[in-house]
C-alpha cells in the first residue's frame, strides 16, 4: 500500500496510508496525541499511582516498568518514553510489536528529534537501527526488545505492566479491536496493570469489560472528546 509523509495540526509529521485515508498518528498532532494518551495516562499514571502505593520516585530501580506497544510504528511512542522515564529515572523494558516494519528512509523523513529532544537524535536513530527478535540496551535503564509478528500471535502471560495499545483504527482493521485480542492483552498484562489508547469507541470498551478489564473513559487528545484506560483488576476483587 502507498504510504507518504504528512504534516500534522501541532507540527509533527506521520505516515499516512492513502488507500485506507488512515494515519500513524492523529491528524490533529501526532506528538501531542502521544503525549496525552500515553505518556500522560499510561507511564506517568501508572508510575505514580504504583500497587504498593508508591510514588514515581520511590520505585525499585531493579524493577523495570514493563511496556508492551501494540504498533511500533514510527517510535515515536518508544521515543517519548525514552525521554520522560530518563527525567524521572524509571528503569523501563520496552517491547514493541510490529507486523510490517516502517522503513528507514521514511523514519528519516520524520521531525521528531527536532521537536521533542534535538540532543537525542542518536537515541531516536538507536530504536530503530536495532535488530529485531533481541533484547538491546539503549542506556542503563531503557532496554528495548521489538518483535515483528502479528498481534494475534502474541503469548504473553502477565508480563507487562502498561500496554500502548496503538493500531490502526477499527475502521480500516476492526479485527484488531475484539475480544480475542483483548483477552490476549488481559493475559499480557500483571495484575492492576493498564491499557490506554486514544480510542474511545463504544464497541471497544464493551469488548475490553467483555474479557474483563475495568474500562474507564477519560479526556481525549486534541481532535477526540474522550480515550479508553483499562485495568486488569487482582484476582481476589
Amino acid at each position: 500500500m502507498k504510504r507518504k509523509i504528512i504534516t500534522t495540526s501541532d507540527g509533527s509529521k506521520t505516515i499516512q496510508i492513502e488507500e485506507w485515508n488512515e494515519q500513524y498518528h492523529s491528524i490533529h498532532g501526532a506528538v501531542q496525541e502521544a503525549i496525552h494518551v500515553f505518556i500522560k495516562h499510561g507511564l506517568f499514571h501508572y508510575s505514580e499511582t504504583m500497587p504498593s502505593g508508591n510514588s514515581n520516585e520511590q520505585i525499585d530501580k531493579n524493577n523495570s516498568i514493563n511496556i508492551l506497544e501494540i504498533g511500533f510504528g514510527t517510535g515515536l511512542n518508544a521515543f517519548l518514553t525514552f525521554i520522560e522515564a530518563e527525567k524521572r529515572a524509571l528503569p523501563i523494558h520496552y517491547t514493541g510489536v510490529e507486523a510490517y516494519p516502517v522503513l528507514l528512509d521514511e523514519i528519516e523523513q520524520l521531525n521528531y528529534v527536532d521537536l521533542i529532544a534535538k540532543h537525542r537524535k542518536a537515541i531516536f536513530e538507536e530504536l530503530h537501527k536495532t535488530s529485531w527478535e533481541t533484547t538491546h540496551a539503549i542506556s542503563s535503564d531503557f532496554h528495548l526488545e521489538k518483535q515483528q509478528k502479528f498481534f494475534k500471535d502474541l503469548d504473553y502471560h502477565n508480563e507487562f505492566n502498561i500496554v500502548y495499545f496503538d493500531a490502526f483504527g477499527a475502521r480500516v482493521q476492526p479485527e484488531l479491536w475484539t475480544e480475542e485480542i483483548f483477552k490476549l492483552m488481559l493475559n499480557a498484562l500483571k495484575e492492576n496493570g493498564i491499557l490506554v489508547t486514544y480510542s474511545a469507541k463504544g464497541s471497544v470498551r464493551r469488548a475490553m469489560q467483555a474479557v474483563g478489564f475495568l474500562v474507564e473513559r477519560l479526556p481525549g487528545p486534541p481532535g477526540k472528546r474522550e480515550m479508553l484506560r483499562a485495568t486488569k483488576p487482582f484476582l481476589n476483587e
